[in-house]
């Protein structure tokens, strides 16, 4: 029963993160019997410490999957000569292989843990790091650049001038660089909507039952792609509500459900994804729908009378003082209160 509760639970964080899980539920060789299996077959015949080493991989295969052999060997509290002998206990020929196998079916998941681990094995210093990021950055941004689409790029923003109202789907990460692109459109449009909310992909559920053929849906989502959000776009593109992705590809999940889409290059060394590149879209398409808005002089005005009065500086609308100022203000109040005392 516990077996197959840890599975179950494994099926349901790939469905999460729309990556598709292997057919038992665990990594195999072709041909070979899963993982489950192999432990189920030999769990009779294994030692104590064969059975503790069993339950840790069942209970946390992909934190398992990620550990060299001395790692897992330390957090389970056996020696290394004891996982090697479990891995051949379980008809393997050595960890390499029971750690290979372990990890397919999760290669997406895992790749950032992987290349972290990489390059955690090199010296860096901190300024190194700093540049190396810069340059993976300016990377991605010229790798997108590049591979723009000029058609892609004039639909994206005519659909979003021409639209009666605009839903944006992100979740996780997506949901930032989605609020982001909200607080630009929102500038030249009206009826901009941000579907990420704390009730979670119900509240999206909702609202794409009630969107039109008029309506955009704009989707984001890179690599590990959350599931709830080409759900949703797939459930808009069905309904004929014309959706614009922006995501990392063409084999993205997210391009399949697409009218348009927009694609950033985001490597990253250290994370599942450089959000530098992705937010440079998002700013290279708000400029462009500022370009092509009607009235964005004007728009732009009022958007800098409305926050006048919060902007830091000596002007006239300014809520608050000035700290500068109020030290010889404060100064001429000592001075005229000696003053008095003096005259008295």
């Amino acid at each position: 029963m516990g077996m197959i509760k840890n599975f179950a639970m494994i099926d349901r964080f790939c469905k999460f993160l729309c990556i598709p899980p292997s057919p038992d539920l665990m990594a195999t060789f072709p041909g070979n019997p899963s993982m489950a299996q192999r432990i189920g077959r030999v769990l009779p015949t294994l030692t104590r410490s064969h059975r503790q080493m069993a339950e840790y991989v069942l209970a946390h295969p992909l934190q398992a999957a990620t550990m060299p052999i001395d790692e897992l060997a330390a957090t389970v509290g056996v020696s290394v000569a004891t996982a090697n002998r479990f891995a051949r206990a379980l008809e393997f020929d050595g960890y390499a292989q029971f750690r290979a196998a372990l990890v397919l079916g999760f290669e997406a998941t895992l790749a950032p843990v992987e290349r972290l681990r990489s390059k955690l094995s090199h010296p860096a210093t901190a300024a190194g790091v700093f540049a190396a990021a810069l340059d993976e950055a300016g990377s991605n941004i010229d790798l997108t650049r590049q591979s723009l689409d000029a058609r892609s790029c004039e639909q994206a923003v005519n659909a979003i001038l021409a639209a009666g109202r605009i839903y944006i789907i992100g979740f996780g990460s997506s949901a930032w660089l989605g609020g982001l692109l909200q607080r630009y459109l929102d500038r030249y449009r009206d009826n901009v909507h941000l579907v990420a909310s704390i009730e979670g992909s119900s509240h999206g559920a909702r609202i794409m039952a009630r969107l039109t053929p008029t309506d955009l849906v704009i989707a984001i989502a890179y690599p590990r792609y959350f599931s709830d959000t080409v759900l949703l776009a797939r459930r808009a593109y069905e309904a004929g509500v014309p959706v614009l992705a922006l995501t990392d590809g063409p084999t993205s999940p997210l391009a399949a459900v697409a009218t348009i889409s927009l694609y950033a290059h985001t490597a990253s060394q250290y994370f599942a994804n450089s959000e530098a590149s992705a937010l440079a879209v998002i700013e290279a398409l708000c400029s462009a729908v500022a370009h092509g808005a009607k009235d964005s002089i004007k728009a732009a005005t009022l958007l800098a009378e409305s926050v006048l009065p919060w902007l830091h500086g000596n002007h006239p609308g300014r809520l608050r003082p000035l700290a500068s100022a109020a030290v010889p203000a404060r100064r001429k109040a000592r001075a005229g209160s000696r003053s008095a005392k003096a005259a008295k």
